[in-house]
């Protein structure tokens, strides 16, 4: 076993932060200490009660002391490797994220990474991420900071922002989340082929949350023309607006049947590696009414659920929780286990391009795979895309990249420009100022 002391800023997470600890539990190569910070201490003490319970569950097989800190540098001071997973402030601005747009008839599935509800979010998290950039320099400069806060690659360029040596890498669940779905796809339709004996090896290539698949194979086997085949058969056209209502009327927001990646392979020769929720924010021909987007089967994830949600929270019970001690499915304790010292592993990260993506800008984040071993990360460099995907993205990478600089910044008028310049924002320029001065306004008056 490997000692190892892990930070976790935003550790009263309902969600981030429970899987960690259940997966922490049930691996076997490191223990140790876990400090939990949140600036709602009673939501971190609940995580230590509940995390206490899970580490000497009868099937865990690793064990760290869950403690809850009164002040980040006391949860930082010596950690080898430090979590980020917060929301960036209460949950009701998402409320002018989400709800505003709308009102001016701009539709978004999620609005926490790009579109105007990326761009406002991304500006009261990158002020927050400096400073938490600032404190790791002075406390535990030497730890791995992974970074599970959305909007990803803003905030990951932030860290580097308020630290420029910083060893930190964003961590997201979308690629290894369909790759899964990839291999029921092809569970059936290729002879010899079985989810339990599957084994893809792909390459990504993109930013977070508007990823593309450049390769896939099985035993040497490219995959990607029966994938083309599929994307121009109707099956993968066929309407799939009873689906989204069903999915609707149970709140199964997050259900997809990834047509829209396919459409991308379809129009571009690309397949959209991330779930179709996220890949249709970044383009805008997906959402030009909810009719249009869910005949792809997608739905909006709505801001009542997002409060509701949170309302629920306050009567979490940590008994019942830690009842269950299955894994999670994320990834986020293989990388910590590769970093300090354990098997290593090759996964999807993001990481400020060094060249791995030669065709978008340098030092930004992009996100590709890697091999992680103790205290390292290789950036793999994949295959590359067809150039009309690649302008895509590039123009993507781009208006992210005036999001950072006007949050850096704390100016207004080039955080306009930043969302005059998303492709989802359609509207006039004047009535573009208007919405945005409204959700600069809403989220002032919750501050």
């Amino acid at each position: 076993m490997i000692d190892t002391t892990i930070c976790y800023i935003g550790g009263g997470s309902a969600d981030w932060a429970v899987k960690l600890m259940r997966d922490l539990a049930l691996q076997d190569e490191i223990r140790g200490e876990l400090r939990l910070y949140d600036i709602d201490r009673g939501a971190a003490e609940l995580n230590r009660d509940l995390g206490g319970r899970l580490f000497r569950h009868e099937r865990a097989r690793s064990s760290f002391a869950v403690t809850v800190a009164d002040e980040l540098p006391e949860a930082l001071d010596g950690a080898d490797v430090v979590i980020v997973s917060i929301e960036p402030g209460p949950t009701e601005l998402r409320e002018g994220d989400l709800e505003i747009p709308a009102r001016y008839g701009i539709l978004q599935t999620v609005g926490d990474t790009t579109g105007p509800g990326g761009a406002l979010r991304a500006w009261r998290a990158v002020p927050v991420f400096v400073d938490f950039a600032t404190q790791i320099a002075r406390h535990a400069p030497d730890a791995w900071v992974i970074n599970y806060t959305n909007p990803m690659t803003v905030c990951t360029a932030a860290l580097f922002e308020g630290f420029p040596g910083i060893k930190a890498v964003g961590c997201c669940h979308e690629v290894p989340a369909l790759r899964g779905e990839m291999t029921r796809f092809f569970d059936g339709r290729l002879e010899g082929f079985s989810q339990e004996t599957a084994d893809l090896d792909l390459d990504v290539c993109g930013i977070n949350h508007f990823t593309f698949c450049s390769r896939m194979t099985r035993a040497g086997r490219d995959l990607l023309p029966e994938l083309r085949q599929y994307a121009r058969s109707a099956e993968s056209q066929v309407d799939r607006s009873a689906a989204a209502a069903d999915r609707r009327r149970e709140r199964r927001w997050f259900d997809n049947d990834h047509l829209i990646a396919v459409e991308f392979l379809r129009r571009f020769d690309a397949l959209g590696f991330a779930g179709d929720r996220h890949l249709a924010e970044f383009v805008p021909w997906f959402l030009g009414s909810n009719e249009e987007l869910e005949r792809y089967g997608t739905i909006v994830t709505p801001y009542w659920w997002r409060k509701e949600r949170n309302e629920a929270r306050a009567d979490r019970d940590p008994a019942r929780e830690a009842a269950d001690l299955t894994p999670s499915g994320e990834e986020g304790v293989d990388m910590i286990r590769a970093l300090v010292g354990g098997t290593a592993v090759r996964t999807n990260v993001n990481v400020p391009n060094g060249g791995q993506i030669p065709w978008l800008p340098m030092g930004h984040p992009v996100e590709t795979f890697a091999r992680i071993s103790p205290d390292t990360i290789t950036p793999e460099t994949p295959a590359t895309i067809p150039e009309a995907a690649r302008a895509l993205v590039r123009r993507a990478a781009d208006q992210q990249r005036l999001v950072l600089a006007a949050s850096l910044e704390r100016n207004e008028d080039l955080l306009l420009s930043a969302v005059l310049a998303d492709p989802l924002v359609h509207l006039p320029a004047t009535e573009t100022e208007h919405m945005v001065r409204e959700m600069l306004a809403h989220q002032a008056s919750r501050e």
